[in-house]
C-alpha cells in the first residue's frame, strides 16, 4: 500500500510517501520505457530505506538524507520494524539542474547522517517547501541552494564547491527567518537563543542579517509588520494597544507607537480607524496591500 502526496514547486517536484514493506527493482527496461531521468534528494522520516545501485548502497533511517540517481538500474527496499508504514519525503530534481554541479553525474550517490549539520539544514527546507511563500522565486532559489549542498556531499565540481558557502548562507537565513516569524510574540529571539538553536556563532548570525539592516532591525521590522496585520484584522478590533505592544515584546506602548509611526507614517490608532472605515465602506476587511496603497495615495 502506497500513499503519496505530490506538489510542483518551481523547478522541482515534492513527494511525500507512506508505504508498507516494499521491494522494488528498477531495471534497464524500466528506465528505457519510462524515460525518467532525474535525481531524488530523500529525507527518511519513519522506518528505513535501503538503496543499492551496482556495488554502491546506502541505508537511510529517520533524519538521514540521501541522493539517488533514478537513471541507473537500482533496487530499493522500504520497511518499518514496528509494522507501520515507512515514510519518505523527496525533492525530485531534473537532471539538467543537478548534473552540471556533480563531478561524476552518472554515478552520483550521497549520504548525510541525521547528525550532520547539512542534513539538518536540508531537512528544515522540506517542510517549508510544502508551504512556500507567495514569491515562487523564493522556492526556486531554495531548490537551487539545496542542489548545491547535496552536490558537495556527492562530489561536486570546483565551481559548485566555491558557491556552496553562498548556498549554505541562503538556507540558514531562510531557516532562521522562518523561526523568527513563528516566534514574534515570544521573547525567545535573543542572539544567544538563536546561536544555540542553530549551532552558529554570533559573528555568523550577524553576517547573515547584514543585508537586512542587522538582526535587531529585522526582528523589529517583522514585529511591526505583524502589528499592522493584527490592527486591521476584524477579530482584533477590541485589542488594546498596550496588550499588542507587550505581546510583540516592545518595552512600552510609547516605544511601540513611536516605532510604528516611523515605519508606516501613522500611529496604530490611526491605522485602526482607517481599517474600520474601510470595513464600513466596502463590507470587507482590508488587506495590508490595499490599506498601504490607500495610505500612499492619500
Amino acid at each position: 500500500r502506497v500513499t503519496t502526496v505530490t506538489r510542483m514547486t518551481g523547478n522541482a517536484l515534492l513527494v511525500d510517501s507512506s508505504v508498507t514493506a516494499l521491494e522494488y527493482d528498477r531495471t534497464h527496461a524500466h528506465i528505457a520505457r519510462g524515460g525518467l531521468d532525474h535525481y531524488h534528494i530523500v529525507l527518511c522520516l519513519r522506518g528505513e530505506m535501503w538503496f543499492g545501485a551496482g556495488r554502491r548502497e546506502l541505508t537511510l533511517r529517520p533524519g538521514d538524507i540521501g541522493l539517488v540517481d533514478m537513471a541507473v538500474p537500482n533496487r530499493t527496499v522500504l520497511r518499518d520494524a514496528t509494522g507501520a508504514r515507512a515514510r519518505m519525503m523527496s525533492v525530485i530534481l531534473p537532471r539538467a539542474l543537478l548534473a552540471p554541479r556533480l563531478a561524476h553525474p552518472d554515478s552520483a550517490m550521497a549520504f548525510l547522517p541525521a547528525s550532520h549539520p547539512h542534513a539538518r539544514l536540508l531537512a528544515s527546507q522540506f517542510d517549508a517547501l510544502w508551504r512556500p511563500e507567495p514569491d515562487a522565486g523564493g522556492a526556486e532559489a531554495t531548490i537551487v541552494a539545496m542542489a548545491d549542498i547535496i552536490a558537495v556531499a556527492a562530489g561536486c565540481t570546483a565551481d559548485t564547491e566555491h558557491g556552496a558557502e553562498g548556498a549554505e548562507r541562503h538556507l540558514y537565513l531562510a531557516m532562521i527567518k522562518r523561526h523568527i516569524a513563528a516566534h514574534l510574540e515570544t521573547p525567545a529571539l535573543t542572539v544567544q537563543e538563536l546561536c544555540q538553536r542553530f549551532e552558529i556563532s554570533r559573528a555568523t548570525l550577524y553576517r547573515l542579517f547584514e543585508a537586512d539592516g542587522g538582526l535587531a532591525h529585522y526582528i523589529q521590522e517583522q514585529r511591526l509588520n505583524r502589528a499592522l496585520m493584527l490592527l486591521i484584522a476584524p477579530a482584533a478590533q477590541g485589542r488594546r494597544l498596550i496588550d499588542l505592544a507587550v505581546d510583540l515584546q516592545f518595552s512600552s506602548d510609547s516605544t511601540f507607537v513611536r516605532a510604528f509611526r516611523q515605519k508606516f507614517g501613522l500611529t496604530p490608532g490611526e491605522v485602526r480607524k482607517r481599517a474600520e472605515a474601510w470595513l464600513r465602506d466596502t463590507g470587507t476587511a482590508p488587506t495590508t496591500d490595499n490599506l498601504l496603497h490607500q495610505l500612499t495615495r492619500r
